[in-house]
């Protein structure tokens, strides 16, 4: 399966060490050129091969985005968008905008919870991440981590 990616998920990923976690449920991770600059420039992040750099057309439909949006979830969207293919994305503003135009999106505790899933992680395993993330600055509530453990089976605290 192939999959369009934000920059946020694949920073958390890079940060932890878990690029993993995408490869097990995807064959390849298309992202935009801004997201791939933008990964480069946030540290010295060496992407796995099937991370893949997928150049993108400008558009009205980028330009108009890009005043809602910053560059590189503009050019996510609109990739995923053009090739008819799900996004990964956390930002609330930018899956708001991905869900208005049709394209299916997930983020990083949908990511957590596909892996649950398909017995790639453990629930222990998700919540340790989850905890680690956290613990480094991302926002994510604690009714979101309560709804995935719901979802694949029981309450977690992160």
């Amino acid at each position: 399966m192939i999959v369009v990616n934000d920059s946020t998920t694949l920073i958390i990923l890079a940060n932890q060490q878990r690029f993993d976690l995408l490869h097990k449920l995807f064959d390849v991770v298309y992202v935009p050129s801004a997201v791939w600059d933008e990964i480069q420039v946030k540290g010295d992040v060496q992407l796995p091969a099937f991370i893949q750099r997928h150049a993108l057309a400008e558009s009205d439909d980028l330009t108009t985005l890009g005043y809602l949006l910053d560059q590189g979830e503009s050019e996510a969207i609109m990739l995923a968008k053009t090739l008819n293919l799900p996004l990964i994305i956390d930002e609330k503003k930018g899956r708001k905008i991905a869900i208005q135009m049709g394209i299916r999106i997930v983020g990083l505790l949908g990511i957590l919870y596909l892996n649950i899933k398909h017995e790639h992680l453990s629930q222990d395993e998700a919540l340790a991440f989850l905890t680690a993330v956290r613990n480094n600055g991302f926002r994510i509530s604690q009714a979101l981590i309560d709804s995935m453990c719901s979802a694949s089976g029981r309450a977690g605290e992160a």
